[in-house]
């Protein structure tokens, strides 16, 4: 009877030594391992993207805490910002090279608007507000930059300025209008548009890098850089057009 005792209590009394079952079960439990809490904390950020969504590449393992959903309209908010920036820059002259700085502040803005509509298409992620305020960023950061080089360059910047702005405008207005009839669609943006887009602020960013009265090795550039505004001009006039041509039937009643 006594061994008997002495084995049970063996057996029931904890040891100092863990067990190969109990150690495996820890490990696929994760308890304790960092690399599990790691996957877990990019499984929460990566839950929000869509459901095509790639799989984590090094920035979004790297970094699982970021609400990396919310990327796209971070972008669009840093483009917002850099609209005073660049108007502050523009008029401050006693900032050494401020003529490159503004230009690289308008190509990185620039650079934002592609990004953010890449993420989002990549990531198979929409946001309402992210939809409203991207294209409302683009014609802010656009329309400021065509006024303030009007302002230096006078009638060469100010005539395709004033071309591309009504048709902005005109083009909102007939935006807002299908809208209201259910036939966004057929307005939405299409290829020209995007060229117009890409053109105009190549054009700017080109215009932005010449300085004013100065002697500069950037002083070449300023005759290509006002070609390619009026080129930015027509491409916004035959774009605009098709939009108009498209709302047609139903601006005149047929539809």
């Amino acid at each position: 009877a006594g061994r008997v005792a002495d084995h049970v209590v063996a057996a029931s009394s904890p040891t100092s030594s863990s067990s190969p079952v109990s150690d495996t079960m820890l490990s696929m439990t994760g308890g304790g391992g960092d690399d599990a809490e790691g996957d877990v904390e990019a499984g929460k950020s990566d839950s929000k993207l869509g459901p095509n969504a790639p799989s984590p590449g090094i920035l979004r393992r790297a970094l699982p805490w970021y609400p990396w959903h919310r990327l796209p309209d971070h972008l669009t908010y840093l483009r917002c910002v850099a609209i005073p920036l660049l108007v502050a820059l523009y008029y401050l002259p006693s900032i050494p090279n401020r003529n490159l700085i503004n230009s690289l502040l308008f190509a990185g803005a620039s650079i934002t608007d592609y990004l953010d509509g890449y993420l989002a298409r990549r990531w198979d992620i929409t946001s309402a507000f992210g939809a409203f305020l991207d294209p409302v960023a683009d014609k802010l950061m656009v329309s400021t930059a065509l006024i303030l080089l009007s302002g230096t360059w006078g009638a060469a910047v100010a005539i395709p300025s004033a071309i591309i702005l009504a048709r902005e405008i005109a083009v909102s207005a007939l935006r807002e209008w299908m809208a209201q009839r259910g036939l966004r669609d057929s307005v939405k943006v299409g290829f020209q548009g995007k060229l117009k887009t890409a053109f105009t602020m190549l054009s700017l960013t080109i215009l932005l890098l010449v300085p004013e009265g100065a002697d500069s090795i950037f002083d070449a550039l300023y005759e290509p850089s006002i070609i390619m505004l009026f080129l930015s001009a027509l491409v916004t006039v035959t774009s605009g057009s098709v939009y108009f041509k498209a709302a047609a039937p139903v601006l005149m009643g047929k539809e």
